[in-house]
């Protein structure tokens, strides 16, 4: 039957190359990226708020997270109280609070 169909015959497997730095390359840039726009702000951001964390003082006007603005009344290890009202006052943590405010940005009546 050879004459009227020819054999297929499989080609031969190509060689195995290896890996070189073309194929690092994109692996390389891809984490220089990540760094670059990600972790490097990140933790730059994160270094500030620990350096205002510290910097926390009685008499300070703060925001924290969870949108409260008062004045400390009470600095601790771990935690702040903020009076946030006259005769009012929470207790949160440090790290709790987002910003300090300028003096001034609560109004007395």
């Amino acid at each position: 039957m050879d004459y009227l169909i020819q054999n297929a015959w499989a080609q031969a497997a190509p060689q195995a190359q290896q890996p070189g730095l073309a194929s690092f390359l994109p692996l390389v840039i891809l984490f220089v990226v990540f760094y670059m726009f990600l972790i490097r702000p990140q933790m730059k951001r994160q270094k500030e708020h620990t350096k205002m964390v510290e910097a926390l003082a009685k008499g300070d006007e703060a925001v924290t997270n969870g949108g409260l603005l008062g004045r400390i009344t009470e600095v601790g290890d771990n935690f702040v109280k903020l009076e946030i009202a006259k005769g009012t006052e929470v207790k949160v943590q440090k790290h709790a609070v987002a910003q300090v405010m300028p003096k001034g940005t609560i109004k007395d009546k």
